[in-house]
């Protein structure tokens, strides 16, 4: 598996009109613009960070992951994503070396990335996801 870079932290808020004020007036990042993704009942908020970015999940069902992870966790750092070369080779070596996935195939994300999640469980504890941006 290739990894390229850190694509991306991501960081689950309550509210992203909220939390988008640290990241803008205190810290002096460029907000990137906002996206719904329905399938995955979040709106996401971005920030460059040199060639990676801070993504702020605001979940937009109760039943969503972002508001479980809040409910269990609370709010803050919820998972780190890799820019991988080729998304479907990297899933399925990690399936040959026994790793658990959540996503066993990619599905699209926001920007339209193909995207996919390893298991907290195999993971040491963080959430881990792979990301293919064309």
């Amino acid at each position: 598996m290739e990894i390229l870079k850190i694509d991306h932290l991501g960081i689950a808020v309550n509210n992203i009109e909220d939390g988008k004020n640290f990241w803008t007036e205190v810290l002096g990042l460029q907000f990137e613009g906002s996206e719904t993704v329905e399938a995955q009942k979040v709106t996401t908020a971005f920030f460059p960070v040199g060639e990676s970015e801070v993504e702020l999940l605001e979940s937009t069902s109760p039943d969503g992951p972002v508001a479980k992870f809040i409910d269990k966790k609370g709010t803050g750092f919820q998972h780190v994503a890799f820019r991988v070369a080729d998304i479907e080779a990297a899933l399925e070596e990690l399936k040959e070396k026994g790793i658990q996935l959540i996503d066993q195939k990619p599905r699209i994300g926001a920007g339209g990335a193909k995207i996919a999640f390893l298991h907290p469980k195999a993971t040491g504890g963080v959430l881990v996801e792979l990301c293919e941006r064309s």
